[in-house]
């Protein structure tokens, strides 16, 4: 098996949580020039998250990810999760132009708790 398909089996093991939270990804798209896009989750996991992005990147390409802990000042006790992440599917393009991106993270595994969106 390839390793990327290998990767998508392993993170799909994990639960994904539906949720929102804001986000800042880095990276290189395709044409290899730095770009930085302020998005937001549309679900998580663990090992790994899903989101939209307008930027056209590969299968396999590595992002810097970063989702503050808080987007309140007086809440900021903790520091904000940052890791990196190994781009393991790229969804169709949507009407938006945004196209729905895997990541399985390849740093600090994500360790806030959580309740899904749908569960509220």
């Amino acid at each position: 098996m390839p390793p990327i398909a290998s990767e998508v089996s392993r993170q799909r093991a994990e639960r994904r949580i539906a949720v929102h939270l804001p986000m800042k990804v880095r990276g290189r798209d395709r044409r290899g020039h730095f770009f930085e896009e302020d998005t937001s989750s549309e679900n998580l996991c663990r090992s790994g998250a899903a989101f939209l992005m307008r930027i056209e990147v590969d299968p396999g390409a590595d992002l810097e990810i970063t989702i503050p802990h808080s987007q309140l000042p007086s809440r900021r006790v903790e520091s904000d999760f940052a890791t990196h992440g190994r781009i393991v599917h790229i969804g169709e393009q949507r009407d938006d132009g945004g196209r729905l991106i895997g990541v399985q993270f390849i740093g600090p595994r994500f360790q806030r708790v959580f309740w899904s969106e749908g569960a509220a």
